[in-house]
């Protein structure tokens, strides 16, 4: 039988709702914050009165009740809009509150996820060091337990959500312990923002992304209680692993509506641009160009919820899941380049959408895994590596 990868009747009411507000109350403000480099506070709270903050957990700790699919859809239909928005939902989400829900305690789960859900805190997952990157498993940040508490030191980069106005928390991976062959183990520690010894530095100045929260933070013999443990100890770098999985997938679907709306402003302009007498969308090359552009956001789209229905369905989705991730990704840089040339000059100019969109695609393939990372762990999943 062939895939059906149709929305329900549920999910398409979802997919209209976030569209409606992506298209109402994003589009006409987020340029200005972009330009400021300034956190949309206000568009925040309103997608957390929405619950798009607890669309895949529980009613009872404060959510949605849906599923991975669904974030999927409100993922993709922000950034078809707006990248910044959709990033600030999808690591809130998926790095600040699914650790919490996947592998905390009842008593972590009932004082975090309500909060998290509505909106009212944001969480953040800090895994990333100066001189690790893609070696998640050569954290250097480590936590010693001393009596009832954990003393961690070290520092973390590019950690997003990580130092807003609302930020209640960030989930830190570190050494604990070390293992009989000597290798590191690792684990995640919950730190609430505001414990001392905790420093949030200011705000990276970047390429694009300009209107989300990306931060270092450093850690300074910073105590937090040893009930802080998020799951088993030694067992923080299987657990990231596993977030960084179901992670893709959101970010192929934030991809994939970038890819979207690429194809989407492009031809709006080729309708209305005039040249030579006639609209440029008239003209083959272009044409080709914006079928070329549909044709990558479409595959992409079939990729990221394959991925996310064999998640939702409980099977294994670990390839699946890097597949959506390295073509969606791909697909963004290529339309957001063809969306700028489709524009000219225009789309060099930060007016246009298409120009906040080129800025906004590159680290597509560099977050939450490169895309050689990506080409490992497929290559891998075929048993083509040690």
């Amino acid at each position: 039988m062939p895939l059906d990868h149709r929305l329900s009747a549920e999910h398409e009411e979802l997919r209209r709702t976030v569209e409606e507000f992506a298209h109402d109350v994003v589009a006409p403000k987020i340029g200005d914050f972009y330009e400021r480099h300034e956190f949309p506070y206000e568009i925040v709270r309103d997608m957390g009165r929405m619950g798009l903050f607890g669309l895949p957990f529980p009613e009872e700790y404060g959510g949605m009740g849906g599923d991975y699919l669904a974030l999927g859809i409100a993922l993709e239909e922000l950034a078809r809009v707006d990248s910044s928005v959709a990033i600030t939902l999808e690591a809130g989400v998926s790095l600040g509150a699914m650790p919490i829900h996947r592998f905390g305690t009842e008593e972590q789960k009932r004082e975090w996820l309500p909060r998290l859900c509505s909106g009212e805190v944001l969480g953040a997952f800090g895994l990333t060091e100066p001189e690790c990157g893609s070696d998640a498993g050569g954290t250097r940040t480590t936590a010693v337990r001393d009596g009832d508490e954990w003393v961690i030191n070290g520092t973390k980069c590019f950690i997003t959500n990580s130092g807003t106005d609302i930020t209640g928390l960030v989930t830190v991976t570190a050494v604990t312990g070390r293992k009989p062959d000597g290798r590191p183990e690792i684990s995640s520690i919950i730190v609430p923002s505001g414990t001392p010894g905790f420093t949030v530095a200011a705000p990276y100045s970047k390429v694009g992304w300009n209107a989300s929260d990306t931060r270092e933070l450093s850690f300074s013999d910073v105590r937090v209680p040893v009930t802080n443990l998020l799951g088993e100890e030694g067992r923080g770098y299987a657990q990231f692993l596993r977030i960084l999985d179901e992670g893709r997938i959101a970010i192929a679907a934030l991809a994939t509506g970038l890819a979207q709306g690429c194809v989407d402003e492009s031809v709006r302009y080729a309708k209305e641009r005039h040249a030579f007498g006639r609209p440029i969308g008239d003209n083959q090359a272009i044409q080709f160009k914006l079928a070329d552009m549909e044709m990558r956001a479409h595959m992409a789209r079939i990729g990221w919820r394959d991925a996310a229905s064999r998640l939702v369905l409980g099977e294994p989705f670990k390839k699946e899941a890097a597949l959506a991730k390295l073509y969606s990704s791909t697909v963004a840089v290529d339309n957001a380049r063809e969306a700028t040339q489709i524009h000219g000059g225009y789309g060099f100019m930060n007016e246009y959408p298409v120009a906040r969109m080129w800025r906004d695609s590159k680290i597509l393939e560099i977050g939450e895994g490169t895309s050689e990372v990506q080409r490992m762990l497929i290559a891998r999943e075929l048993g083509l590596s040690a």
